[in-house]
């Protein structure tokens, strides 16, 4: 009897085990093959791991925080054009911490075809300690004050337990891709507590036979190149101006910033040519102009050439704009300010204006080049800005002026206008006006605007950073343009992935986290932000509605307008965008 019983009960466990393991969403036990594979190399069961691991695909607009619990899982299935990039994020959590945690990227293929040179990259998390003094309704507030930035160029990282940590995916579509529906895998390795684990997570890349071949929107992030600069990016060690190893870290930043899209470049011609001065006589050496000017063509960036301030205001921002004139000094040439109607700046610029300008026609490129006279001309100096602009332009009639403008009482010396967003906004039929005079309309932002305006501060969703250029083409801005590519000097502690804020010590205003700069340095390298990321796919968001515009007008702007309402009203649902999006590629696709 009691052997009979024995049995029965076996029998009775042997018949639960196997239909508990049909059951849908509960893992099969293991008992041969795969799991003895497993056993020998030490591997967490998948029954075990899904105890201590979370492991989800979120919507790359989404800004994950280290103390984020919740992931509601979506499907990771990403819309393209050929070339653009398709972005993916996935988030791991444990119970445990996690040590020497990789990610791999298994081939992404469509039948034969395949797409290569997809990255996976962990996104890290930098210090936002000083708030936006008009923050909008939707800033982000984690209580750590930590956002997610930077994408670390590490092939290893440990996660402390309880921590949330994203991994960046970028797949590439170039441009002759094959239209299809592209199958990929992430496969994440790592030890819990001393015990391996690995984990897979799939996800789809649909190519529409729709191409991007150029942005034709205009795009700037003045970049900095001096010696302290470019310092962060040579693993703190000094770099002496002009040297080859200067010259190889100005071409590591043109490469970054044709890749997300840069064509205009800021070069400054009283920092790099060199001034010789004979009694009334002066002569001019183009070298370093001519070299910056060139790697900036070699690696693609130009586009266009904004030729760098030539004046500034005397003192305070309400004070007059004078020029900066090169003066032989002991320790070497320093520019010093000087009004206009000074004979030394009249006699320096009468010459020097002509000559630049013959030389860019000889080096061919006077038609790209535009130049800047002073920054952020407003009502109280315009007087001053127009005077010497006036000057400039009667020395070379042809040159554009491009300005940064808070004022649009200029005398209409400018044919380049780049309001900030919010003078954009308050003054736009302006503008409208001055675009249908033949003259070009960009916007910019920086520390402001702030409140409901879109902006790339790292405290406002992803969503809100891309949507600058909808507002691009909503208003048929034809450029955009941001003081800060890599203003690391602004770093607290020296360090930009600490503190991202600062502040300006003469007025007080506050530089809010992502302001000064979009990219970060990296041992010789330079490592994107996932802001930057975003900036780039709002570029390509632009030329695919312009592309549809040439197509059906109508439709172009109703999709626009469905989710960009106005200057300060968007729709911030994340769904609503990706299908937005998605009804354009069909429709190009057409």
């Amino acid at each position: 009897m009691k052997t009979g019983f024995n049995l029965a009960i076996l029998g009775v466990f042997l018949m639960l085990t196997v239909c508990w393991s049909c059951v849908p969403g509960v893992p099969a036990v293991e008992t041969a093959g795969p799991s003895a594979a497993r056993a020998q190399k030490g591997l967490i069961p998948a029954a075990g791991l899904d105890e201590i691991l979370t492991v989800a695909a979120v919507d790359p607009l989404e800004k994950v925080f280290r103390e984020s619990t919740y992931f509601p899982e979506v499907k990771a299935e990403a819309d393209a054009a050929r070339g653009e990039c398709a972005s993916f994020q996935f988030v791991l959590r444990s119970s445990k911490n996690i040590r020497n945690l990789s990610a791999k990227l298994e081939p992404i293929l469509s039948g034969k075809a395949s797409l290569t040179g997809a990255t996976a990259k962990f996104v890290g998390y930098v210090k936002v300690s000083r708030r936006t003094p008009d923050p909008s309704h939707d800033r982000l507030t984690p209580l750590s004050g930590y956002f997610p930035d930077p994408l670390m160029e590490k092939a290893l990282i440990d996660v402390p337990r309880d921590n949330a940590q994203p991994t960046w995916v970028t797949v590439p579509v170039p441009q002759d891709a094959v239209p299809g529906k592209y199958q990929g895998k992430i496969t994440f390795r790592g030890t819990l507590e001393g015990k391996a684990f690995l984990v897979s997570k799939p996800f789809t890349v649909n190519v529409f036979p729709v191409t991007i071949t150029r942005p034709r929107l205009w795009v700037t992030n003045w970049f900095f190149t001096d010696p302290e600069t470019l310092k962060f990016i040579n693993n703190g060690q000094p770099v002496e101006k002009g040297s080859p190893r200067y010259w190889e870290l100005v071409r590591v930043l043109a490469k970054m910033m044709k890749a997300y899209r840069q064509n205009v470049a800021w070069v400054h011609p009283l920092d790099l040519v060199k001034f010789s001065q004979d009694g009334d006589s002066w002569s001019f050496d183009f070298a370093d102009f001519d070299k910056m000017v060139s790697v900036l063509v070699e690696e693609g960036v130009v586009g266009r050439v904004e030729g760098g301030h030539i004046g500034g205001r005397e003192s305070t921002w309400e004070s007059q704009f004078v020029v900066n004139v090169p003066v032989p000094k002991p320790e070497g040439t320093v520019l010093e300010k000087h009004p206009i109607t000074d004979p030394l700046a009249n006699s320096f610029y009468t010459q020097f204006i002509p000559a630049l300008m013959a030389h860019l026609k000889d080096k061919g490129w006077d038609a790209i080049y535009m130049q800047h006279i002073a920054d952020e001309p407003i009502p109280m100096n315009t007087r001053s800005y127009v005077e010497i602009a006036s000057l400039i332009k009667s020395l070379a009639p042809g040159l554009k002026i491009v300005e940064a403008c808070h004022s649009k009482d200029v005398d209409n010396v400018i044919n380049i206008w780049v309001p900030e967003l919010d003078f954009f906004n308050s003054d736009y039929a302006f503008y409208q006006e001055r675009q249908q005079a033949g003259d070009e309309v960009w916007f910019y932002t920086c520390l402001a605007p702030q409140g409901e305006f879109a902006n790339r501060f790292i405290e406002l969703p992803l969503l809100k950073t891309r949507y600058i250029h909808w507002l691009n083409f909503k208003y048929n801005a034809t450029g955009y343009l941001h003081w800060g590519l890599n203003y690391w000097q602004n770093a607290g502690e020296g360090n930009p992935y600490g503190e991202t804020t600062g502040i300006i010590m003469e007025s007080g205003n506050i530089l809010p986290g992502g302001d000064s700069w979009i990219m970060y340095p990296d041992n010789g390298r330079l490592a994107s932000s996932i802001r930057l990321e975003a900036m780039r796919d709002g570029i390509h968001d632009y030329e695919l509605l312009k592309m549809l515009e040439e197509k059906q007008p109508e439709k172009a702007h109703e999709i626009c307008n469905r989710l960009v309402f106005h200057f300060t009203n968007y729709d911030m649902e994340i769904r609503s965008f990706r299908r937005a999006r998605k009804e354009i590629l069909e429709l190009l696709s057409k």
